[in-house]
Formats: structure tokens, C-alpha cells, sequence
């Protein structure tokens, strides 16, 4: 995989899939046209704050440590997989909701660029296409097909994969993949499916 410094001053669009503990990165250059990272970010505090918003204020402070190394690197576009508010806790919906505000407005100040969010369900959709499937009335169903018992994010992962087979995964010491590989996988597809729904991207001549 190439390094982002080899391609410093070309257009470059970033992808993140936000959650408190993981936040999967794929950095992808446009005038190539190549994957130039995938990654994921977990800052670990220590000690834990008593106060749930101060563990989200120190998070957000390493995320803007890394985000500075970006700076100049030529980032026009940054993407974020909105976050899912399907939670009956109404305290975990609220503490997403502000951590991806403040990563926001982070990337706002740092790179000078305001996120674009798109849908879990549209960055799938649109990024890969053999997951839609018709169904009752001739609608599209996303994952139609798909076994109601099956892993969607290992679907997707495994779709990223042979995408990109030159990616190294994560996996445990048993031999099973580590959730971070979804996370990237997520970012990965958000930009995919946000560029290809816009009919920005190359992937449109190629699939």
C-alpha cells in the first residue's frame, strides 16, 4: 500500500466510522485512484474520569493529536458514517451524538473542512450494489438474501477484502478477526458508498 506522504500534494477524500472506543480511517488519494490507508484509532485514557463528558473531551483531545499530522496532506473531503440512534439508551444515543459532534467540529478546525455524513444504510447500499436485492413489491431490500442470522459487518468486511486483498487484517490469538477490522472496513465503505452516490468517484468505472 502506498504511504500518504508519497502522494503529499494530490486530493485526497478521508473516511471515519465513529464510536467512543474505535474509529475505523481509510484515507483514500483521488488522482491515483488508491486505498493509501486503512487503520483505526482507539485513544485510551488513564485513569478514567468519573465524569463520562471529560472522557470524551481527553478522547477527542488525542484525535485531534492525530487528525494535526493530516494537515497538510491535501484532504478536500472528509466522510463520517452517521451514527446509529437505535439504542433504546437514551444516555449511550446522546453520549454518540456528542462525541461525534466534537470530532466534527475538531476536523472543522484543524483541516478547515465540514464532515459530510452519510447513512449506514446508503453507505452499504451504494458501495456494494450485490447486496441489494429485490423483494416484496419489487422494492430493494439491502442484505436481501441474507440469512437474518448473519453477520452483516463480516459481509461487508469481507467485501472490503477482496477489494483490497493487499490490507494485513487484525486477528485474535484464536485465529478470529478483531472487531477493529470492521471499524475500518465501515470507513472504508462510507466513502466508498458517499462518493459513488454522488457520482464523484472512479469506482463507478469499474463496477
Amino acid at each position: 500500500m502506498a504511504k500518504k506522504q508519497d502522494l503529499k500534494n494530490s486530493p485526497k477524500v478521508l473516511g471515519l466510522d465513529i464510536s467512543t472506543k474505535t474509529i475505523g480511517w481509510a484515507l483514500f488519494d483521488i488522482q491515483s485512484e488508491k486505498l493509501l490507508e486503512l487503520t483505526h484509532f482507539s485513544p485510551v485514557i488513564k485513569p478514567q474520569p468519573e465524569e463520562k463528558i471529560e472522557e470524551l473531551i481527553l478522547k477527542v483531545n488525542s484525535f485531534i493529536k492525530k487528525i494535526e499530522d493530516y494537515k497538510n496532506l491535501g484532504i478536500t473531503k472528509v466522510v463520517i458514517e452517521e451514527p446509529l440512534l437505535n439504542s433504546n439508551n437514551i444516555w449511550t444515543v446522546g453520549t454518540l451524538l456528542r462525541y461525534n459532534s466534537m470530532i466534527s467540529r475538531s476536523i472543522y478546525t484543524i483541516l478547515g473542512i465540514v464532515p459530510s455524513y452519510i447513512s449506514t444504510s446508503n453507505s452499504r447500499r451504494f458501495a456494494w450494489p450485490e447486496l441489494v436485492q429485490k423483494g416484496r413489491g419489487n422494492k430493494d431490500v439491502l442484505f436481501g438474501g441474507v440469512d437474518k442470522s448473519a453477520d452483516k459487518k463480516e459481509i461487508v468486511w469481507k467485501l472490503v477484502s477482496d477489494a483490497e486483498p493487499q490490507i494485513t487484517w487484525l486477528y485474535t490469538k484464536n485465529n478470529t478477526l478483531k472487531k477493529e477490522n470492521f471499524d475500518q472496513a465501515d470507513a472504508y465503505t462510507c466513502v466508498r458508498g458517499y462518493m459513488k452516490m454522488n457520482g464523484l468517484w472512479w469506482f463507478d468505472l469499474t463496477t
